[in-house]
């Protein structure tokens, strides 16, 4: 297996409330896909469900070693759930595109994702890895 590349961010989930209170969808639009709005607006502890998604954006964004630039957005960027709960990302648009370049021939790229938050943080660490086709 090849590390491809690792991410990690952390923010002030009284940072996204803040947010979410002054701009509202506009800002939930622009940042996250329509699965994790569904997802987040569900929530009781709604502002720390799209902190953690919001890090989630940022770490895997620095493990593409693009940051959120270079043609990579962050709608590209998805956190969607298994059936168990296990969070995992997918990629479109830009994102995609990028981990394509990235992964060698021949290999396949798996991103592992893992979130947290103790109020009033809320942390994401991504790793991107190839293994062998």
């Amino acid at each position: 297996m090849l590390i491809l590349g690792l991410g990690s961010d952390l923010i002030d989930i009284r940072r996204i409330a803040r947010t979410l209170d002054r701009f509202g969808e506009r800002f939930t639009r622009r940042c996250f896909t329509d699965v994790e709005r569904a997802k987040s607006d569900r929530r009781h502890a709604r502002a720390e469900s799209y902190a953690r998604r919001y890090a989630a954006k940022e770490a895997c964004a620095k493990a593409l070693g693009t940051g959120l630039a270079r043609g990579v957005f962050w709608r590209d960027i998805g956190v969607v759930n298994l059936p168990g709960g296990q969070p995992t990302i997918t990629l479109t648009g830009g994102a995609a595109a990028r981990l394509a370049a990235l992964t060698p021939p021949g290999m396949v790229a798996e991103i592992s994702i893992t979130l947290t938050d103790e109020p009033p943080l809320a942390q994401a660490i991504v790793i991107i890895t190839a293994r062998p086709r």
